[in-house]
C-alpha cells in the first residue's frame, strides 16, 4: 500500500484537507469529509501538498486559473477520463454533462459522466463545479450546491476584473 500524506489549508470556502502520495495529489476534502483522509500522515511540508496548498491560495486570490500539479487518481479508467476532462472547461465558464461526455468521445453518456463527477476526488483542481445541467441549472456537487455557486461566483468575479 502506498503511503499517503495530508495537510489542512484554510481557504475562502473553509478548511480543506489535502491528501497526496509521493506520486501526486489524491484528494481534496471539504470540511465535513476530513475523516476520509484515513490514516494519511500529517505532513505540512510534503512537496506535493505544499505545491497544492500554494496553488489553491493563488486560485482563491484570483491569481491562478489553471492548476499544474501531479495527480494520483484512484478510480476506473472511465472515471479518470471524465475527471481529467474537467480541466478542459475554462476558468469562469461552465459546460454541461452532455458536453463533457462528448469531449471524451462518449456521446449520450451524460448520466455516467455525472456519476463519475460525483466521485471526483480532487474538486477545484479538477473543476467539477463548472459542470451544470443542460439548461444551465446547478446540479449535484459533493460540496453542496451553495459551495458550487460560491466557486462559480468567485471565478466570475475574478474574470470581471481581468484586463
Amino acid at each position: 500500500m502506498t503511503d499517503t500524506f495530508q495537510a489542512q489549508v484554510d481557504s475562502s470556502v473553509g478548511v480543506l484537507t489535502l491528501v497526496a502520495s509521493d506520486e501526486g495529489l489524491r484528494k481534496i476534502l471539504w470540511e465535513d469529509q476530513a475523516e476520509q483522509a484515513g490514516d494519511a500522515t500529517v505532513a505540512e511540508t510534503h512537496p506535493i501538498l505544499a505545491a497544492a496548498s500554494a496553488q489553491l491560495a493563488e486560485y482563491f486570490a484570483g491569481d491562478r486559473v489553471e492548476f499544474d500539479l501531479p495527480l494520483d487518481l484512484i478510480g476506473t479508467d472511465f472515471q479518470k477520463e471524465a475527471w481529467l476532462a474537467l480541466a478542459d472547461v475554462p476558468y469562469g465558464e461552465t459546460s454541461s454533462y452532455g458536453e463533457q461526455a462528448e469531449r471524451i468521445g462518449r456521446n449520450g453518456a451524460f448520466r455516467a459522466v455525472g456519476a463519475a463527477n460525483g466521485k471526483n476526488p480532487i474538486p477545484i483542481v479538477l473543476p467539477c463545479h463548472r459542470i451544470v445541467g443542460a439548461d444551465g441549472s446547478l446540479t449535484g456537487f459533493a460540496g453542496g450546491l451553495e459551495m458550487k455557486q460560491r466557486l462559480l461566483a468567485l471565478e466570475q468575479d475574478q474574470q470581471s476584473f481581468d484586463i
